[in-house]
């Protein structure tokens, strides 16, 4: 598909900064036939998801994926973590191997050791010392490879932990601020790994999660993927067919794959909360009918692609010429979708991460 027909006009007041003040208090745009959208709010997705759906969510975890870094000579060093790619013992101490983004006033050299983060606040209890190593640069995607390693005192995803910063995306023009740490992560988070938040999941509290099931006879499913560079860089192609997806880490349990299985053979619909549902739902059912599966996922979903697992998609509103966008046209149809934004710009929907929310069924058309 040629990229500039998934392009439209945002101004850029639309683009959120924050979220809405409670996660039920965002819009949503309920996506009907042709031109007959709903505007309502995310406090009435009980009355919209149809009776004894399927809910599959993405309980992957946002990791604060931001390291800032010091070399010897004070030089300060940002890592960006993106992907996880291997565990090791090396010297009797636990070193984790991880894909990353670099950026320093001075070119990386490679092999030199870089402390993370200062010292413990006030009041605080001393965090373990966060050490990396810049490895070399991955022939594969570009990517920095860099080992982390601690004092020995206390985990790697403890240092992490501490030393990190909620990794915001760029179009969030504003330093992060402590609410960020629970608002940029979905209340079902469980599996450490994103490095963004799977964002359509921002909206669901666990009351509202709780009506679907007592008031709707939903039953709930998840999957874990964990967003990364795959989901969120732009596209430079002209085509999406020259597109290169970075690899993004994904588990369908047995459990999920056979509820999903059951929920089509009962007629009931299987709604994905987010694209990366999706991405993950249809990775497991590249062979036709979905399947327990685990490893990595490259899948580019654009109009013209059959769906095989998802029936109705909630979502947040996407970039311009996105990937992201590309699914959500493919789901519900490019003309159907694109006619959605522009009546949410219209309506002055707030846009993104933050942003307000869409639900709609699969189209159609193409």
């Amino acid at each position: 598909m040629r990229v500039d027909l998934l392009d439209y006009e945002l101004p850029s007041e639309l683009i959120a900064q924050h979220p809405a003040a409670d996660r039920q208090d965002a819009r949503l745009l309920a996506v009907g036939a042709g031109d007959a959208h709903e505007h309502r709010t995310i406090d009435d997705l009980a009355e919209l998801i149809p009776d004894r759906a399927l809910l599959v969510l993405n309980d992957t975890r946002v990791l604060p994926a931001r390291l800032f870094a010091h070399k010897e000579t004070g030089g300060r060093v940002e890592i960006f973590l993106v992907r996880r790619v291997e565990t090791r013992v090396e010297g009797g101490r636990p070193v984790e191997i991880w894909r990353a983004l670099g950026k320093a006033s001075k070119s990386l050299r490679f092999g030199i050791e870089l402390r993370v983060g200062g010292p413990a606040k006030a009041g605080d209890a001393e965090p373990p010392t966060l050490f990396a190593r810049i490895l070399t640069r991955s022939e594969d995607d570009g990517l920095l490879e860099v080992a982390l390693y601690t004092d020995g005192r206390g985990s790697i995803e403890d240092a992490v932990s501490a030393c990190g910063r909620m990794p915001l995306p760029p179009y969030i023009k504003r330093d992060v601020e402590p609410a960020d740490a629970e608002r940029y992560q979905t209340v079902y988070a469980r599996v450490p790994g994103a490095v963004a938040a799977p964002t359509a999941g921002l909206h669901l509290s666990r009351a509202m999660l709780g009506r679907l099931v007592a008031a709707r006879g939903c039953e709930i499913a998840a999957v874990t993927l964990h967003v990364g560079l795959g989901t969120f860089s732009p596209v430079t192609a002209e085509d999406l067919d020259q597109h290169k997806m970075h690899a993004e880490w994904f588990d369908v349990s047995q459990t999920t794959a056979r509820a999903v299985l059951e929920a089509k053979r009962e007629g009931r619909p299987v709604v994905a909360i987010g694209t990366t549902t999706v991405r993950a739902l249809e990775s497991a059912s590249a062979s036709g009918e979905i399947r327990a599966s685990v490893g990595e996922t490259r899948l580019l979903i654009q109009p013209g692609y059959q769906f095989r697992s998802v029936d109705m998609l909630f979502t947040n509103f996407h970039l311009p010429k996105s990937t992201l966008l590309a699914l959500v046209a493919a789901f519900g149809g490019t003309k159907r979708v694109l006619g959605a934004y522009q009546q949410a710009v219209a309506a002055r929907y707030r846009f993104f991460s933050y942003g307000d929310a869409m639900l709609l069924s699969r189209g159609d058309e193409p």
